[in-house]
């Protein structure tokens, strides 16, 4: 839902970072990569009760997240070569990665912190694969059939109630109140069912 938002309002920042730091030897795979290996260590830290150590690599995670697009939209103009799609793939990869494994590091975190139930962890990821499933299969079809949604990113995204922004401060709330992970957990897997079922009626009636 604030994806759209706060894309404007970060992309500007974003594109000045990702111009100071072109360099032959960064390349937007490597920035991925970084995500992803920041994004597990934030998982193990959450894991081992680490808690500032995780919030602190989850946010490095994101950022990473947020500035290999604007590098490789930059090389792309520069070169005028043709995307051809092995970065985007690597970044929603890495993407789910590190939102699956963070679910279950918080989740394995916090099973010692007031005894929490782990139904709502659970909750999530399943919410998470039927969120995943909707739009990568919307995105597959819409690409097929000449009616791609393009906001600059590699995939069609359907929008929806809980979107990237809410992901990452959802994510940073467990991480910020250990002792209150799991009714957040419960409230935004709720949030994230119902943008499922958004998702799923507006790919349908989009591609019909």
């Amino acid at each position: 839902m604030l994806d759209g938002p706060v894309r404007r309002v970060l992309e500007p920042p974003l594109g000045r970072l990702a111009a100071v730091i072109d360099r032959p030897w960064v390349t937007p795979d490597r920035i991925t990569a970084a995500g992803l290996v920041l994004g597990l260590g934030s998982a193990g830290a959450a894991a081992s009760q680490e808690w500032a150590a995780a919030l602190v690599l989850w946010l490095l995670s994101r950022l990473a997240d947020g500035l290999d697009g604007p590098l490789a939209r930059r090389r792309q103009a520069r070169t005028g070569a043709p995307d051809a799609g092995a970065g985007g793939f690597f970044d929603i990869t890495a993407d789910f990665t590190v939102y699956g494994t963070t679910v279950l590091g918080v989740a394995v975190g916090t099973a010692g912190v007031g005894d929490g139930p782990w139904w709502p962890f659970l909750l999530v990821l399943l919410a998470y694969y039927l969120n995943g499933a909707a739009f990568l299969a919307f995105s597959s079809i819409a690409e097929r059939s000449g009616r791609r949604l393009d906001d600059g990113r590699s995939l069609s995204f359907l929008g929806g109630l809980a979107e990237g922004t809410e992901t990452v401060v959802v994510h940073a709330l467990w991480l910020l109140f250990p002792d209150l992970a799991w009714p957040i957990a419960a409230v935004w897997a709720m949030v994230v069912l119902l943008s499922a079922g958004q998702r799923m009626v507006a790919g349908y009636r989009s591609l019909r």
